[in-house]
């Protein structure tokens, strides 16, 4: 029977305990929780150092985590992610996707999760989940099933499919080589990989058909009514539209873009046809039709001083405001694209004007009123000299319009550092970096937007669990809840054996680390198989299946962080859909170790 833990290991447990539990409670924001857990391990270890340390290598051991390698990779690799949607080099698969999700949102999820789970067979974990996380995004963004209620199910998926070879995940080699190190035969690529297919076949339908529900929506609603702006799109050479009848193109479009006075028949180049649509239909409606919202000249001039400047093309929305020049003025007649270089690319008119008598020219141009509120695109400077110059309010709605140009290279250099990644030619970590500068570097990502790619709760909480990882390593507690284990096994069936291993080194794993779960549970696993003389794979299996079982906490996997910004999760939704998850997986494991070497 092991003795009683060190104050050193029961500290560390104590303090655990106490984290998870504020974390679960959610009274306090999860970066209060983390930054009270990393004061408090510094404070304790300052003033009670670990055997053989110093006060100073106790506070090193704390803010470790905000210098770890884990951190900067999930930092570098958000903000690959964020050059990827910036460029728009994820809109050709976001819109395949899309078109999946439409025919029907249920078979799109299951789509989805299954390649996710072939993916991750072959390629690491996180490549696998950086690459899909930004298109997931887009296509809540476009109306798809929220990002909230895609992500967690998606990320379990990976961790699933990653499971089922040696290469699917790091800490599937580092426990094959443990387990080779203490004499047992080598472990083949795809040994276990029938154990786990039946596995994912068992959790997939809760992937897909549970797991959803007990996610809530945590999308930003809509309040209020969107402003349809008014647009007259000039039918191009190159556009779509050109030698086609318009209800051909109309399944292509969003749905709440409206056609006014359609012409009947083949479009043809210089047509001009009314259209009108919400802020964001219109921009997509506008980028699919390849159709000029604005005179082809400033558009030109926008674009060639974008890349001049360096600058990022926004549109925004402004209202016209009583002192202004513009009131009773056409846009042809205002001038606006001469004094400012931009270009009004759509004109919303609340329905209070709708009825003036005098709010057309004779011309047929609509007449700027108090109160109309203008799509304008151009640079930031232009825009602010317009906005002053004619006396407009800005809104809010500004955005960012892709950086098509660069969408090949961001998309080359993300799928270099994957790529190198996943065969092994670099470790992630230098892969993320060496990808993140590139995308500084040629200017896919601004300096000036890091900020929008980084989230300041998942880098504390990073830095939190890889305090107390670390502290449950160095002060012995995994060693000691491992000694425990091994005692109380003798007593065990095997299948309960195999059951009661992998079930701690699942805890283990979402408490600490994956690493320290392999470290300390694949000896344990194998000195267990000796003294109970049972053979040692399914042990070690139950040791690496165990390992991957990170459902139920944020801190388990740096993919559990990666997507807990982008679906606005709390500590608790990955508990309540986790749980289950695990329960799920070690039965089934279990049971299918037990039936493959008959024990």
């Amino acid at each position: 029977m092991p003795g009683i833990p060190n104050p050193h290991a029961i500290a560390a447990l104590v303090v655990t305990i106490a984290m998870f539990i504020g974390f679960a409670r959610g009274r306090l924001s999860v970066e209060i929780v983390s930054l009270l857990t990393i004061a408090v391990i510094a404070v304790g270890l300052y003033f009670f150092p670990l055997p053989g340390t110093g006060p100073t290598e106790g506070l090193q051991l704390a803010f470790a985590g905000f210098g770890h390698y884990a951190l900067i990779t999930i930092c570098a690799l958000m903000i690959m992610g964020r050059g990827l949607v910036v460029t728009g080099a994820l809109e050709p698969a976001a819109r395949f996707l899309e078109r999946v999700f439409k025919f029907n949102l249920q078979i799109g999820l299951l789509v989805s999760l299954v390649l996710a789970m072939l993916l991750s067979m072959g390629v690491n974990d996180t490549p696998v989940l950086v690459l899909l996380l930004p298109i997931f995004v887009t296509l809540a963004a476009r109306g798809a099933m929220p990002a909230s209620k895609t992500l967690i199910p998606l990320n379990a998926a990976v961790l699933i499919g990653g499971m089922a070879t040696t290469i699917g995940t790091s800490t599937n080699i580092l426990v094959v080589s443990i387990a080779s190190d203490l004499g047992m035969p080598p472990v083949g690529v795809f040994d276990f990989t029938p154990i786990v297919l039946v596995a994912a076949l068992v959790a997939l339908p809760y992937l897909w058909l549970v797991m959803p529900r007990l996610l809530g929506d945590n999308s930003v609603a809509e309040t209020g009514i969107k402003r349809r702006f008014s647009a007259r799109l000039r039918v191009t050479e190159g556009s779509m539209l050109n030698g086609k009848v318009l209800a051909e193109i109309l399944p292509r479009l969003p749905a709440d873009i409206e056609f006014h006075e359609a012409p009947a028949g083949l479009l043809r180049p210089q047509q001009r046809l009314r259209m009108s649509g919400p802020h964001e239909a219109l921009e997509e409606a506008l980028r699919v039709l390849k159709g000029e919202a604005a005179p082809n000249w400033v558009l030109d001039r926008i674009r060639r001083k974008a890349q001049e400047t360096r600058q990022d093309i926004v549109v925004v929305e402004m209202t016209v405001t009583a002192d202004s020049r513009l009131i009773h003025r056409t846009l042809p007649s205002s001038g606006i694209a001469d004094l400012y270089g931009v270009a009004v690319v759509g004109v919303h008119r609340p329905e209070r004007l709708m009825a003036a008598k005098d709010q057309f020219s004779e011309g047929g141009d609509m007449r700027f009123a108090e109160g109309d509120v203008l799509l304008v695109m151009g640079l930031p400077d232009e825009l602010q000299a317009f906005a002053r110059g004619d006396s407009l309010l800005t809104l809010e709605g500004m955005r960012e319009l892709p950086r098509r140009s660069k969408a090949v290279l961001s998309a080359a250099i993300m799928l270099g550092s994957v790529g190198t990644a996943s065969v092994g030619l670099l470790p992630i970590a230098i892969a993320a970096l060496g990808g993140a500068i590139l995308m500084f570097v040629t200017g896919c990502v601004k300096f000036d937007r890091v900020g929008r790619a980084l989230s300041a709760k998942v880098i504390v909480l990073i830095a939190a669990s890889i305090a107390i990882g670390r502290i449950v390593d160095d002060s012995g507690a995994a060693q000691w809840l491992g000694q425990l284990l091994a005692y109380g096994l003798q007593y065990l069936a095997p299948a309960a054996v195999l059951a009661a291993i992998m079930l701690f080194v699942t805890v283990l794993t979402n408490f600490a680390s994956n690493a320290t779960a392999a470290t300390v549970g694949t000896p344990i696993a194998f000195a267990i198989a000796a003294q109970l003389g049972l053979p040692p794979e399914p042990l070690i299996l139950a040791v690496l299946f165990g390992c991957n079982l990170c459902y139920a906490t944020p801190i388990a996997y740096q993919t559990n962080m990666l997507i807990m910004a982008e679906g606005s999760y709390e500590f608790r939704d990955y508990i309540r859909t986790g749980v289950p998850l695990v329960i799920l997986m070690v039965t089934t494991l279990s049971i299918m170790l037990v039936l493959t070497y008959e024990l």
